[in-house]
């Protein structure tokens, strides 16, 4: 079982290559490679939160307990991703609306730089808050 998913999930890894590289040859639209990435994207996504979700790599799979650890590591991981991955979102765009703001704000009037340093410093901690929290789920027991 192992093997036959490690091979799928190395045919989904590299499959996108080969469509982008057809396009290239044949001069088609990157719309078919790009909706192949992100088809095997989600398909690696499912694989993994599957194997995480279930103990599956585990070396006694058939114990309740192995079985509830592997739960818990794997919605561990996934709770970790997801605050690092949205707070990084956020942040990006929080920074880019004040970081926007405080340049037209210094071009108008330069004793501004301070005030507005400080309003882009705040939105770079939302995504400094999401790392912390995921390094606390990973970590911390």
């Amino acid at each position: 079982m192992k093997v036959i998913l490690f091979i799928l999930g190395s045919l989904m890894l590299f499959l996108p290559l080969v469509t982008i590289a057809v396009k290239k040859l044949t001069g088609a639209s990157a719309r078919h490679a790009l909706l192949s990435n992100i088809a095997m994207f989600c398909g690696l996504f499912v694989i993994t939160a599957v194997l995480g979700l279930t103990g599956a790599s585990a070396a006694s799979p058939d114990t309740t307990a192995v079985a509830a650890d592997g739960l818990s590591t794997g919605l561990k991981y996934i709770g970790a991703g997801l605050a690092v991955g949205l707070s990084g979102i956020g942040g990006g765009i929080a920074v880019s609306s004040s970081a926007s703001a405080a340049l037209g704000a210094i071009s108008e009037n330069d004793s501004m730089f301070g005030k507005s340093l400080i309003f882009v410093g705040l939105a770079e901690g939302v995504a400094l808050y999401g790392l912390i929290i995921a390094l606390v789920l990973l970590f911390v027991s």
